[in-house]
């Protein structure tokens, strides 16, 4: 199939492009790398009026160091994590699950907020940036305003962006020398999307000890004292916490997401 007719437009700036979203009355889509809104597109699942292409604006691809943290422009591809040329301040965290989303022609164009603003309950960045203790930078009609990465999914492919609002980018503050990770994900085969993803991070210096659960069928769901995961795995414990996460009902699901928690735990202490 094919898409049905739409405008196009490039902005050459933030201000432009939240201008046309304000002025399309909620029949805009802002496109980004294209890697889900694209396919969207042709089978028909979006039909936009217009379609704004925000590649060219050059602050969303930038990258700034402030108070801890790294900012990172939405419009940043998982191929730049993957390939360091973007610093990485989580010590490999990041990089790793860059390196392991779908393929690489995917990751050339695929962008860090693209894959937020889709929102995809199955999306690695999605379950990841909550866990990093994250923030989205969101911009619209009345200026700037700053949202946990935690709450910004709402559910699947639901987020807090208002119909005139776009992600700028995301801010995420640097772990310690101290700081280990576990991440786990799993797929039936190579690229496909995850039927389970956790991850556990333990930076006692920031005194951080959470986990997360992702692949759900709503948002992650975020472990604040994961201490039950991290040091000697209460199996009891997590799988009362996978039931609680909203992973349905099915005793397969909730096996998969105990074990990738489980798997997660053995690669932080590995």
């Amino acid at each position: 199939m094919k898409p049905v007719a739409f405008d196009y437009e490039r902005p050459r700036d933030l201000a432009g492009a939240v201008k046309l979203l304000a002025g399309s009355s909620g029949a805009a889509k802002v496109m980004a790398g294209g890697q889900s809104l694209g396919p969207m597109l042709n089978l028909r699942l979006a039909q936009p009026q217009l379609v704004i292409d925000v590649r060219g604006i050059g602050e969303l691809h930038a990258v700034s160091d402030a108070n801890g943290s790294i900012v990172l422009g939405s419009c940043i591809t998982h191929a730049a994590i993957e390939d360091g040329v973007i610093q990485d301040v989580t010590r490999g965290l990041m990089r790793e699950v860059a390196a392991n989303i779908a393929y690489r022609a995917v990751r050339n164009r695929g962008t860090i907020g693209g894959s937020m603003c889709h929102a995809d309950p199955a999306a690695d960045w999605v379950s990841v940036l909550p866990l990093l203790s994250a923030a989205a930078l969101i911009e619209g009609p009345r200026g700037r305003r700053e949202v946990d990465v935690e709450h910004f999914v709402t559910g699947a492919f639901s987020t807090v962006l208002e119909e005139n609002e776009i992600l700028v980018g995301v801010r995420i503050p640097k772990l310690s020398a101290a700081a280990r990770w576990g991440h786990y994900k799993f797929c039936r085969k190579p690229g496909e999307f995850a039927e389970a993803i956790a991850a556990v991070l333990v930076d006692p210096d920031r005194n951080v000890c959470r986990a997360v659960i992702g692949a759900t069928h709503s948002a992650p769901h975020v472990i604040e004292d994961a201490h039950f995961i991290a040091e000697g795995f209460d199996s009891e414990r997590v799988l009362a916490t996978v039931m609680a996460a909203g992973v349905g009902d099915d005793p397969y699901e909730r096996q998969i997401h105990h074990t990738a928690l489980k798997r997660a735990a053995l690669r932080l202490n590995a």
